[in-house]
């Protein structure tokens, strides 16, 4: 019989969701927590009602505001995000969408990977990210 300093109980998961109507169909939360580790989903630019601004920069900026809310309500901050993926359909489109990764992370410096894709799910999207984080 294990003595009882060596039975761990497993972190309980916490759940954050955005209202993506894609939670429910498909079945995931914009972000999970387990102890300090949070991953956030990868996030597309959608406005509440549904819009999609064409600028790459807006579709960037728009997508960490969504993944950092996401994160805060997990008890996370800017700080704690270790990595981010960042996927454009348009190489052309990496500068501007970078830029807004350096208004964002400039002091924290996450790894981070920015990858051209054929496609996202939504013609209008010219970016989709996600990230991790280990809160302090």
């Amino acid at each position: 019989m294990p003595y009882a300093a060596d039975v761990t109980t497993p972190a309980p998961r916490q759940h954050a969701r955005s209202g993506s109507p894609f939670e429910a169909s498909i079945g995931f939360s914009r972000a999970v927590r387990v102890g300090t580790t949070v991953a956030v989903s990868g996030t597309a630019p959608v406005w509440p009602d549904g819009t999609v601004d064409p600028d790459p920069a807006v579709q960037a900026r728009r997508c960490w505001e969504i993944m950092l809310t996401a994160l805060e309500e997990l008890g996370g901050t800017v700080a704690d995000v270790i990595r981010t993926r960042q996927y454009v359909v348009d190489a052309a489109d990496g500068d501007a969408v970078g830029a807004v990764h350096g208004e964002v992370f400039g002091e924290v410096r996450p790894a981070s990977t920015m990858v051209v894709v054929k496609e996202l799910l939504d013609p209008r999207w010219k970016v989709e990210m996600e990230l991790d984080a280990v809160l302090g």
